[in-house]
């Protein structure tokens, strides 16, 4: 059977980047996604793996209500580069307020792609996106994750153990994670209708009893949420430039 060429076959996909965080856990007075690593904001390293790929026709920053004057300061050198990136769009109060304003300021077909990733990944590889975009032949609703590799334990508020889970059952989620555009649009505006806020997009889809699909994420697809990680996706990066450029 001839192999399907990608650009030819399969549909595109708009992505939405969370990046309205105020950092308060990296302890910074300056929000994360705006620190420089490798010379550049952490932000235009994420934009720019996201915009590498050909099956990503459009991007859409969700920043924080107050943070327009960071953006223009920090990302507005970096935006020539970076043609698939639309205007930023204002975040809410949660990240699950912020992704849907995203969808809600898309207003795409039912049967259209959407993908929500993580601003402060900055490592998002070709390889882990061609993954998630292969797979969305087997289902509506897909997600980046990597299998525990530890022992997992329940632990109670009393720091007591309460039991083991079983270490084949877990997965670590991680970002983009992929849907069709009406089914995460209607998971949203069933949750606020509830009033329930999911720890990740896929919850929401879950909660509807809707199945979900997970792809084996990357290991360097880390989210920056400590200088440690700063520090480590700076050594990845480089990484990165070092391979490319042999």
């Amino acid at each position: 059977m001839e192999k399907k060429t990608e650009t030819a076959v399969d549909p595109p996909c708009s992505m939405i980047v969370v990046a309205a965080g105020q950092g308060k856990r990296f302890g910074s007075t300056l929000p994360k996604q705006y620190r420089p690593v490798s010379g550049v904001p952490l932000l235009v390293h994420t934009l720019t793996h996201l915009q590498a790929h050909p099956l990503i026709n459009r991007i859409v920053p969700i920043i924080a209500a107050d943070g327009f004057s960071l953006w223009d300061a920090f990302m507005s050198p970096h935006l020539g580069r970076l043609p698939k990136v639309t205007a930023p769009v204002t975040g809410g109060a949660e990240r699950q307020h912020s992704v849907q304003r995203g969808i809600e300021a898309l207003n795409l077909a039912a049967e259209a792609w959407i993908g929500i990733h993580d601003g402060a990944r900055p490592l998002v590889s070709r390889t882990l996106l061609d993954r998630l975009f292969q797979a969305r032949d087997s289902a509506d609703a897909l997600i980046a994750a990597l299998p525990a590799q530890d022992t997992i334990k329940q632990v109670g508020t009393d720091h007591r153990i309460t039991g083991t889970l079983q270490r084949e059952e877990i997965w670590l989620a991680q970002t983009p994670q992929i849907f069709r555009y009406g089914l995460i649009r209607s998971a949203l505006e069933a949750a606020a209708a509830d009033g329930f806020i999911g720890t990740d997009d896929a919850s929401l889809v879950e909660r509807l009893g809707l199945p979900v699909l997970v792809v084996p994420g990357d290991a360097h697809n880390i989210k920056v949420t400590h200088p440690r990680d700063e520090a480590l996706a700076s050594l990845l990066l480089a990484e990165e430039d070092a391979c490319q450029g042999a």
